[in-house]
C-alpha cells in the first residue's frame, strides 16, 4: 500500500487542489489519512479506483445515450 501526497492526487486525476477538497466534502472522492499534525496523504488504490469509476460512469453514459464507444470509418 502507499499513500500519495496531494501533488501527486492532482496530477493523476486533473483535478485542482479546492476541487479534490470539494469532493471529499461532499463525501465523492476518497478522504484522506492523517500523517502528522499538518500533513495528510491518499491511498493510491483508493484514488486509482475513483478514477477508474469516472471512466465506467463515461462509458455508461455513452450507452445510454446509444452512442458507439469508437468511431467507425468507412473502408
Amino acid at each position: 500500500m502507499r499513500l500519495i501526497r496531494l501533488k501527486e492526487v492532482m496530477q493523476v486525476t486533473g483535478l485542482a487542489r479546492s476541487t479534490v477538497y470539494k469532493y471529499i466534502a461532499e463525501e465523492a472522492f476518497p478522504k484522506p489519512v492523517s500523517l502528522g499534525e499538518r500533513c495528510v496523504g491518499w491511498v493510491e488504490d483508493e484514488v486509482q479506483d475513483w478514477v477508474v469509476a469516472k471512466i465506467q460512469e463515461r462509458n455508461l453514459a455513452k450507452s445510454a445515450a446509444g452512442r458507439p464507444d469508437r468511431l467507425r470509418l468507412a473502408g
